[in-house]
């Protein structure tokens, strides 16, 4: 038995319907937690080596204890700044914010700008923030001495997913516009067109919102602790190796516990990795060529619809197994993932697909459980209802009619001289009569309650809840005439005449009467009327 065995029109609307939904639910993220897992999965050990030109200078536990409590005077930093350029690197990321000018010692924050313009190479950040949930966003710049010496301003604006993860970054960022570079996209260096999906509504501007522009997943090099670090009092006192520091791309940024931004990703659920190994790691992929970059919307949405109508189709059709077909396209959407994932560093989520195809699959194993419960119920011959069918509708019906005291009535029904017409034209037509008869006597029970039976070889009974002894005569007066007008072709023009024998019983059941009781009343009716000669009916007491 097929799913549906539906025309051609409405299997298409089918499959239009299951893929749109399917469509709806990826386009709206319903699913994003299951994507997300799978991606989890896919990218968890996916490393590559990170890239030897970066560097990280840790601001770490020892060098809090030997410098003394946060935050440092901006002179510090500054002998860090000259110390970085002597040692040759290339550009240097100072992951750390001064929103405000230093009120103790203003001489700080000319040390530090002189630094920074000395070594020509500094990046400083620029962070979103608001007072309040409701309050607009603002950008907090480095203080203008600051920035004006900078070699360039970046946000430090991580995404961070629902579940607490960061998987990806937006490349460009701003109040109003996305005109500031992330900080890693700015430490890299890197020229040309950046990657990412672009903003979906650049037109919108707005100088009160923080808009976000070429949105990319963050391929990690590894679990945190992948790039190479060193501390920052070394560096201040002067105590790496020459050369070390040559030519690298610095970033300078808190790792101690407690005062460092801590992150979940996807190679590693149980240590946190800091911002500014974040940061790195943003360098990294983008001097690599690892960007991994998502399906833009209108290809994700047309592979989810083919993806899913295909199953559909394919679930509706006649030469397939639907098993086969559920389970390929349960496979085919992850397997899909995975290849442009690995393959190609595009990002399809799967989970809608999936979604669709499961529902599919509910959808065949409840119309298979209603099919063979009706094949259960059903003689496969006539379409009527089965012995066993009849045997428990008659105790429903009987034990209905007890409780709310109505009339219940049973007509059996036998077909005259069956084996006439199997010995004379074939089983063929022998068929052909039984089919024709059953019609005729589904035809009555118009009721929803009404039930029609063939409990024998040529056998019918109907079951007519509420029916009292004149309803039941005339259904079955009805039924006798349609039958003695009907015929039967048995070849070369001729009709084979066909009659049928009626026995009609009528109970009110009382409290010890039992279903037994009402069919052997129409039993013994039947073979009153088979005795006064047939093609009639006979009425119980």
């Amino acid at each position: 038995m097929r799913l549906f065995l539906l025309p051609w029109p409405w299997r298409l609307l089918l499959a239009v319907a299951v893929g749109a939904l399917a469509g709806w639910a990826n386009q709206t993220h319903l699913l994003w937690q299951q994507d997300e897992y799978v991606y989890d999965r896919l990218v968890g050990n996916w490393h590559y080596p990170p890239d030897e030109r970066l560097a990280i200078v840790a601001i770490d536990e020892r060098s809090l204890q030997q410098l003394g409590q946060w935050p440092w005077p901006r002179g510090t930093h500054a002998r860090l700044l000259e110390r970085l350029r002597e040692a040759g690197a290339r550009r240097v990321a100072l992951d750390l914010m001064f929103p405000e000018p230093d009120r103790k010692d203003a001489r700080q924050d000319a040390e530090l700008a002189a630094a920074i313009k000395r070594g020509g190479n500094v990046v400083l950040p620029v962070l979103a923030a608001a007072a309040s949930d409701e309050a607009v966003p603002e950008e907090l710049l480095p203080v203008p001495v600051l920035a004006a010496v900078a070699d360039g301003l970046a946000h430090t604006d991580i995404e961070v997913d629902g579940d607490g993860v960061a998987r990806g970054l937006y490349l460009r960022a701003g109040v109003g516009s996305a005109y500031w570079p992330a900080l890693g996209l700015a430490l890299s260096g890197l020229d040309g067109p950046i990657p990412g999906l672009a903003d979906p509504a650049p037109d919108t501007l707005s100088p009160y919102q923080w808009r976000r522009d070429n949105y990319v997943r963050l391929r990690y090099a590894g679990p945190p602790g992948s790039f190479p670090q060193v501390s920052y009092i070394d560096v201040l006192e002067g105590r790496l190796p020459p050369g070390l520091l040559r030519d690298r791309l610095v970033i300078v940024g808190m790792t101690a516990s407690g005062i460092a931004p801590r992150l979940l990703t996807p190679t590693s659920r149980e240590y946190w990795m800091s911002g500014t190994e974040y940061q790195a790691n943003v360098a990294s992929m983008l001097l690599g060529g690892h960007v991994i970059l998502p399906l833009r919307p209108p290809l994700q949405l047309a592979a989810v619809f083919v993806l899913v109508a295909l199953c559909a189709l394919g679930m509706t059709q006649r030469r397939l197994s639907p098993w086969l077909v559920a389970v390929l396209s349960l496979v085919l959407p992850l397997l899909l993932s995975t290849v442009l994932l690995r393959g190609f560093n595009l990002w399809f989520a799967p989970a809608a697909a999936v979604g669709g195809a499961l529902l599919m699959w509910v959808a065949w194993g409840l119309w298979q459980l209603r099919y063979w419960r009706r094949q259960a119920n059903r003689d496969p011959l006539t379409g009527l209802a089965n012995r066993m069918r009849f045997e428990e509708a008659l105790q429903q019906e009987y034990e209905a009619a007890r409780r709310g005291g109505r009339p219940l009535s049973l007509a059996l029904i036998d077909l005259d001289n069956f084996k006439h017409y199997n010995d004379t034209f074939g089983h063929h037509v022998g068929d052909l009569v039984l089919q024709q008869t059953a019609r005729m006597i589904g035809e009555l029970a118009r009721r929803p309650r009404d039930l029609a039976a063939r409990f024998g070889g040529d056998e019918f009974a109907l079951v007519l809840p509420d029916t009292g002894s004149e309803g039941a005569v005339l259904l079955v007066e009805t039924l006798i005439g349609r039958v003695r007008q009907a015929g039967v072709a048995v070849g070369k023009g001729r009709q084979a005449r066909i009659s049928v024998t009626v026995g009609v019983a009528t109970i009110v059941p009382g409290a010890d009467s039992l279903p037994g009781e009402l069919f052997r009343d129409a039993d013994a009716s039947l073979y009153q009327a088979k005795a006064a000669g047939r093609d009639g009916y006979r009425v119980a007491d």
